[in-house]
C-alpha cells in the first residue's frame, strides 16, 4: 500500500452557520417540539439541502406559497424563512388568519426598515442585489415597485437614470461580494453625489467575516472548497472571493461525494470554508474524506471570533431543546471540529 502524500488543509474560521441561520433553524425545531407536526415553512428556511431534509424528517413541510396549506391545516404554524418575505405575504397570512412565525434574519429585517426609512424621507430606493434571490424579493416587496429599483451590475449602475437624482437612497442585499458592491457604489456615488447611505452597514457581519478569512486563506491554495448550495448567495460569493484572492481553483460542493478525486491533480494545500447556511457536519465529513486519502495536517486560518446570538420568538422561548436537537440547530450533529 502506497504511503499517503502530505496535505495541508487550511481551515477557515469563522465559517458555516451564522446567528441568523442558527436562529431560523432553532425556530422550526422549537415549533415542531411545541406544536407537533406538521409545521409549514414557506420557502427553504435556509439554502441547504442537508438542513431542509433534516427538518422534513422531523415533520416540517416546505411550501412556496401559502395557498399550498390544506384548508383543514389552517390552524397549523407557518414559518417564514430567514430570507424575509414581501409585505403582501405577511398581509395575506393575516387575512387568512394563519398562525405565522417570522424567522426572517434580524439583519435582513434591518434592511427592510432602512429601505422604508429612505422612502419615508421621500427618497427613491436603490437596492443593490441579485434578481430572483428570496432576500431581494422580500426587500423589494417592502415598497411598491415605483419606489424601489434593483441594481445588479456595474452596467446597471452606469445606465440607471432616476427621475430625481437628488432624492436617492441605497441599501444592499446582505450576502453580496464586498468588492463587487464597492465597485457599484463607487459608480453610483460618482454619478449621484447626493445619494444617501443606510444608517448602518447593509452587508451583514457574517458575510464580511467569511469573505475576509477566505481572502486570507486563498493565496497559495492549490484547491479551495466552499461548502454550500448553488442557490446560496453568500456561498457562491465565497467561491468568487477565493478565486480572486489567489486560489488556483475553487469549487462549491454540498458533500464529499461531489469531489472528483481522480481529477484533482497534485495537491499540497487545500483551503476549506463553508457558507453561512452550511452545517459543520459536512465540513467534518469532507476533512475525513481527505484523511482517508492523504496524510493531513490542519492549519487554522482565523481572522475574528464571532459571538453574535439572536433570541427566538417569545412564543417559543419556553421550549427547551435537548442535546441532540441543539446539535442539529448548530449544524454539528455528532461531529465537532
Amino acid at each position: 500500500m502506497a504511503a499517503k502524500l502530505p496535505l495541508t488543509i487550511r481551515l477557515c474560521r469563522p465559517r458555516g452557520f451564522c446567528a441568523g441561520v442558527d436562529r431560523s433553524i432553532q425556530i422550526v425545531v422549537a415549533a415542531l417540539k411545541k406544536y407537533g407536526s406538521p409545521v409549514y415553512v414557506r420557502h427553504q428556511i435556509v439554502h441547504n439541502r442537508y438542513v431542509v431534509q433534516g427538518l422534513i424528517a422531523r415533520g416540517a413541510v416546505f411550501i412556496e406559497e401559502l395557498i399550498e396549506i390544506p384548508h383543514d391545516k389552517k390552524d397549523r404554524p407557518v414559518i417564514f424563512s430567514a430570507h424575509g418575505v414581501p409585505r403582501t405575504v405577511m398581509e395575506d397570512a393575516k387575512n387568512k388568519k394563519l398562525f405565522y412565525i417570522d424567522a426572517t434574519c434580524p439583519l435582513v429585517s434591518k434592511i427592510h426598515k432602512q429601505a422604508i426609512r429612505h422612502f419615508r424621507k421621500e427618497r427613491h430606493v436603490i437596492l443593490i442585489g441579485h434578481s430572483g434571490h428570496p432576500e431581494v424579493i422580500g426587500t423589494m416587496g417592502q415598497l411598491s415597485s415605483e419606489n424601489i429599483t434593483l441594481i445588479e451590475t456595474i452596467e446597471d449602475a452606469l445606465s440607471y437614470h432616476p427621475q430625481d437624482p437628488s432624492r436617492l437612497g441605497f441599501v444592499t442585499q446582505t450576502t453580496l461580494s464586498l468588492e463587487d458592491t464597492k465597485s457599484i457604489l463607487h459608480i453610483l456615488k460618482k454619478r449621484f453625489p447626493f445619494i444617501k447611505a443606510p444608517a448602518t452597514e447593509s452587508i451583514c457581519y457574517a458575510t464580511t467575516n467569511r469573505q475576509n478569512v477566505v481572502k486570507a486563506a486563498a493565496p497559495g491554495s492549490d484547491l479551495f472548497l466552499i461548502v454550500g448550495a448553488s442557490n446560496s448567495s453568500n456561498s457562491c460569493r465565497l467561491v468568487e472571493v477565493a478565486q480572486r484572492a489567489g486560489a488556483s481553483c475553487a469549487f462549491l460542493i454540498q458533500s464529499p461525494d461531489e469531489i472528483n478525486w481522480r481529477n484533482l491533480g497534485p495537491l499540497r494545500t487545500v483551503g476549506l470554508s463553508a457558507g453561512a447556511s452550511a452545517p459543520e457536519i459536512i465540513v467534518s465529513d469532507i476533512i475525513q474524506a481527505f484523511i482517508q486519502r492523504y496524510n493531513v495536517s490542519i492549519e487554522l486560518q482565523e481572522t475574528v471570533e464571532e459571538h453574535q446570538r439572536f433570541p427566538i420568538h417569545r412564543e417559543l422561548s419556553d421550549v427547551i431543546l435537548n442535546k441532540t436537537e441543539m446539535a442539529f440547530v448548530h449544524g454539528h450533529e455528532e461531529h465537532n471540529l
